[in-house]
Parts: structure tokens; C-alpha cells; sequence
């Protein structure tokens, strides 16, 4: 007999691999990955064919330790977006896909691509 946690990792575990086995990240077009624990939010430009990470911010940074945006909320994930899509530009980076995960497209993960949306990426 299985625990409710148990249910609950297997189906997050189901989800992220539906997503993922769409998902590929190429050197033209980066997966951007979002990742979010209880605290904080993690994001990623990755290069899947070279196994290569291109760039990562998150609310733990350096920039945004100090300020209002050092936790997960819908701002701090906004300027997530617009600082990752400001490095993706340094890279020479316009297209992405992106990679949600286990979580659903709405909350913080929508404000992490709206974010990357106003900052210049197109996915």
C-alpha cells in the first residue's frame, strides 16, 4: 500500500518527464528551466545536445540577496525572467523553449516567462 507522498512524488515525477520528453534544448534554442522549492526559485538556460549549462540566475544570487526579491513570489520570479533574458541576450540568445517541469503553467512560473517575454525571448 502506497503512502500519499509517495503518490504525490510519483505523479510530480509523471509530469515532469510529459513535459520533458517534448523538451530539447539545442545551441540556437536554450531550454530555460524553472525550477521552485518552498523558498526560492532556480532558473537555467541549458544546452541539451553538449549537456552545457549557458546560464542560471536565482532568487539565492548574489544581486538579489540584499533586495525585495530574495523569496519566492511573483515579483522576485518577474525579475528572474528579465535577468535571465538579459543574460540570454549576452549569449546571443533570442529563441528558447521552455521547460516548466513538474509545475504547473500558472503563479510563478507564468511571471518567470512573462518576465523573459518583456526581456526579449521568444518561445
Amino acid at each position: 500500500m502506497e503512502n500519499s507522498q509517495t503518490k504525490i512524488n510519483r505523479n510530480r515525477k509523471r509530469r515532469a518527464l510529459h513535459v520533458r520528453k517534448r523538451v530539447r534544448g539545442t545551441a540556437e534554442k536554450p531550454r530555460l528551466c524553472v525550477v521552485k522549492s518552498n523558498a526560492h526559485i532556480h532558473v537555467q538556460l541549458i544546452n541539451d545536445e553538449a549537456a552545457h549549462t549557458l546560464a542560471s540566475t536565482s532568487t539565492l544570487s548574489g544581486e538579489f540577496r540584499q533586495t525585495e526579491f530574495n523569496r519566492k513570489n511573483k515579483s522576485s520570479a518577474h525579475q528572474l525572467g528579465l535577468k535571465i533574458a538579459e543574460l540570454a541576450q549576452a549569449k546571443e540568445v533570442k529563441k528558447i523553449v521552455f521547460d516548466r517541469g513538474p509545475f504547473k503553467y500558472h503563479g510563478v512560473i507564468a511571471a518567470v516567462a512573462d518576465g523573459a517575454r518583456e526581456g526579449g525571448l521568444e518561445f
